[in-house]
């Protein structure tokens, strides 16, 4: 696989420090935002992973909004707003784009994309051909993902997508992969947060793990690749390791 270095439309994000008050206020005291320093991005896909809590939504979101999607998600066409709750992250950041601009693009948020569902509906008729001719909210919460990736992404597009996994089955997980690869090899950028293995597991792409720092790491040396596969090859033995804590945790 080719990587699209001449079509890469984010090329880093950069913390701009010396602009902040306090590193112990929300959201710089998330480990995401007080370890960024620069951030590079593959030019096809660059995952960042971490704990619940780690701040990748928070991070995800400053960049969207830097780049000038709506917070809630959508396109950069979307303006809605059901509730202002967004940090100010993204006001702290730098963006190095690339030399052409995406001709599409979508910022898709897993806890916001009913909200997105009812201001597509809203838009109307018109707007609805683009997602597939069908209302999102008729439809199940993966059936609507998917009809979105299929029928609203096209080439040439920067994506940026929060644990899309949520609403997928693994069957539609591995077809989300097999979407990401045709938009990719159509000159498309993705950033995802993700703590799906099996999304994960795209090649030829960046994966940063946010701990003490964000490091860079193989797929299979990260945790969701190395539980998930110990869990399934030993699934007996880790439920009588697991049961008994928790029975131990009773007793105590």
């Amino acid at each position: 696989m080719i990587e699209n270095k001449f079509n890469q439309y984010i090329r880093e994000v950069e913390l701009l420090k010396e602009n902040i008050v306090s590193s112990e206020r929300y959201p710089f005291n998330l480990p995401a935002v007080e370890k960024l320093s620069v951030l590079k991005f593959h030019p096809n896909v660059t995952f960042i992973i971490g704990e619940n809590g780690s701040g990748k939504s928070t991070l995800l979101e400053a960049i969207s909004i830097a780049y000038g999607f709506n917070a809630e998600g959508g396109s950069r066409n979307f303006n809605f707003s059901t509730k202002d709750t967004h940090s100010v992250l993204n006001k702290y950041l730098k963006l190095t784009k690339g030399v052409k601009m995406p001709r599409n693009g979508f910022f898709l948020r897993a806890e916001s994309f009913y909200n997105v569902a009812s201001n597509i509906d809203e838009l109307g008729r018109d707007i609805l051909e683009s997602y597939g001719g069908k209302s999102l909210h008729a439809q199940s919460h993966g059936e609507s993902f998917m009809s979105l990736v299929l029928n609203r992404f096209g080439s040439e597009g920067l994506y940026i997508l929060d644990e899309p996994e949520a609403a997928l089955s693994p069957t539609r997980q591995l077809a989300l992969l097999s979407r990401i690869h045709q938009l990719v090899e159509e000159n498309s950028q993705f950033i995802i947060a993700t703590h799906s293995p099996i999304i994960m597991a795209y090649p030829n792409a960046k994966i940063y793990e946010v701990d003490n720092g964000y490091n860079e790491i193989e797929y299979t040396e990260t945790d969701h690749y190395i539980i998930t596969k110990e869990f399934l090859n030993n699934t007996s033995k880790m439920m009588d390791i697991l049961l008994k804590e928790e029975n131990d945790c009773e007793i105590g």
